[in-house]
């Protein structure tokens, strides 16, 4: 992903944290003036720029990542211009348009992209785009994000500020910082934690046989929660270093108004080598039904039922200050997914982005089914970010009070009593007469 892969930087040493936060815990460059940090910037930028073979060592460890090679083939099926970017990310009537412009123009990361971000968080009247805008800033990294960051850190809403401070220490030190708000927790739910996912994620699409011509889609948070579904990381002290149940949910996919619910059972290792985190790598395998539409529920050219595998890693830290049945709840995760999907490339042919931007409008796919497998052309790489927030405005941490339509075997459970609807059954998938 461009957002991320062209704006490295390595590790900071944790043992060296107070010495760059500056005297009195200020941000880094705040006292530098504006042409000091541009010609600050400009030298970490163009540092980044070398060939990494001086400095990266072997080429199977740094040149092997297919996502970073399709990034450098891909076209961009976005074709607005910098200047319309610019304008819908401020301005256009969508929600979820308006930041699929911020994401893309953070990827394209022109002159000005931290002047318009910046003017993003400070106007928006939507709380998640700001978060979400906060997150592109952070992926471009380097002086001028740790900069625009901590003007944010006094915002009036709290998680705009959490946000802030969370996103500039892991700039500065690797690691999240969170503030100090208690923490709520409702009896009777399935799942111990409830956690929002951010995600971001590049859609490589195949646009022929020929293996020579691919197309970029870069969906930021809303974009993908709408085309995909929102989902929840569900975690159970009990299981959670061995098992997550992750919940997604589809809106305005069925004429009824019935809400699309799609669940999905990870499984897999955690090192727990240190006390205050996990770090994890996840898999999950769930019988699907697959569209040959390449629309969620749309049966109009056929279906076959099939298995689909996804994978996720990263890391989850855990609060102390935060209990949850006697352990440390999990305060924030990150990490990084991939997958594969299925689109109809004709389909997004004369198509602006908020036509492509329909819910259900791309699904997930896998290469090991003999019918499904030679259809699918989507690879999907990204990344995700989620921490607990406070969602009813009382000054506390909800750790558990998001609606999630799961058992904790992955089952759907509409009415949320712990009971599955339908043993074995983990998706809403298409039912006759109901579009």
């Amino acid at each position: 992903m461009a957002i991320d892969l062209a704006h490295k930087q390595p590790p900071p040493d944790p043992a060296d944290a107070e010495h760059r936060a500056g005297p009195a815990g200020l941000p880094p460059l705040t006292e530098l003036a504006s042409e000091q940090r541009d010609a600050l910037n400009f030298s970490y930028r163009t540092t980044l720029s070398m060939d990494p073979r001086l400095v990266a060592g072997d080429p199977a460890a740094w040149q092997s990542d297919f996502g970073y090679a399709l990034n450098k083939a891909a076209v961009r099926l976005d074709t607005r211009t910098d200047e319309e970017l610019a304008r819908d990310a401020l301005s256009h009537p969508d929600p979820v348009a308006r930041e699929q412009a911020v994401f893309e123009y953070a990827d394209r990361d022109p002159a000005d992209v931290f002047e318009v971000l910046e003017r993003v968080v400070r106007t928006e009247k939507d709380r998640e785009i700001r978060w979400d805008t906060l997150w592109a800033i952070e992926k471009l990294g380097g002086p001028h994000a740790m900069s625009t960051l901590s003007r944010f850190l006094d915002d009036p809403d709290p998680e705009i500020a959490e946000w802030s401070k969370l996103f500039l220490s892991e700039l500065r030190t690797g690691d999240p910082a969170f503030d100090s708000r208690e923490a709520v927790f409702t009896e009777g739910r399935t799942f111990d934690e409830t956690i929002y996912l951010l995600i971001h994620c590049d859609l490589y699409i195949r646009l022929d046989d020929t293996n020579r011509h691919w197309g970029k889609l870069s969906l930021g948070p809303r974009g993908l929660a709408r085309v995909y579904g929102q989902a929840h990381a569900c975690p159970n002290v009990a299981t959670r270093e061995r098992q997550l149940l992750m919940a997604k949910t589809i809106d305005g996919l069925y004429e009824d108004g019935t809400r699309h619910m799609d669940n999905y059972l990870f499984r897999g290792f955690t090192d727990r080598t240190r006390a205050d985190r996990g770090n994890f790598y996840f898999e999950s395998n769930v019988p699907r039904t697959f569209y040959h539409s390449g629309r969620a529920a749309d049966p109009s050219r056929g279906t076959r039922q099939t298995d689909i595998g996804f994978a996720r890693f990263g890391t989850w830290f855990l609060d102390p200050d935060i209990q949850v049945r006697g352990e440390a709840a999990i305060r924030y995760v990150r990490g990084r997914f991939q997958g594969w999907g299925y689109t109809d490339v004709e389909n997004m042919v004369g198509k602006d982005i908020t036509e492509m931007l329909a819910s259900g409008n791309g699904i997930l796919s896998t290469l090991h089914d003999p019918e499904v497998g030679p259809k699918t052309n989507v690879f999907i790489l990204g990344t995700f970010k989620g921490k607990l927030n406070d969602w009813d405005g009382d000054g506390r941490i909800d750790l558990n009070s998001r609606d999630v339509y799961s058992t904790v075997d992955g089952e759907l459970d509409s009415d949320q009593d712990g009971v599955p609807d339908e043993p074995g059954r983990t998706c809403s998938d298409h039912r006759p007469g109901r579009v």
